[in-house]
């Protein structure tokens, strides 16, 4: 990774951000590295845990997310805010310190 572009990492589930992903590639061109992470298996309603989805360690300058699983959203917030990475969670209704949720 380029240190002098900007680091996103992405999260998407069941390929649910391609066509934002393929966008922000098309318009973004090489002035970013972004990192794309697909969460495709079948989850439950309700994840107690989840450990083993998400990373541990945030390794980006912003994070997009792009899941539709609530747990998975809120867990991957919670991550972000402890480590002090940015996060946008384009329509989603979260009222967390550090992330943007703007409509859509």
């Amino acid at each position: 990774m380029d240190r002098s572009k900007q680091r996103i990492l992405v999260f998407q589930q069941n390929g649910g951000g391609e066509k934002k992903i393929e966008g922000i590639r098309r318009y973004a061109g090489d002035t970013i590295d972004m990192e794309v992470v697909s969460i495709d298996e079948m989850l439950p309603p309700v994840l107690d845990d989840t450990e083993g989805l998400l990373p541990d360690r945030i390794e980006a300058d912003m994070v997009l997310d792009f899941l539709k699983h609530p747990d998975l959203s809120h867990d991957l917030a919670r991550r972000c805010q402890e480590q002090d990475v940015p996060m946008v969670a384009s329509g989603k209704k979260m009222k967390m310190e550090g992330v943007s949720a703007p409509p859509t």
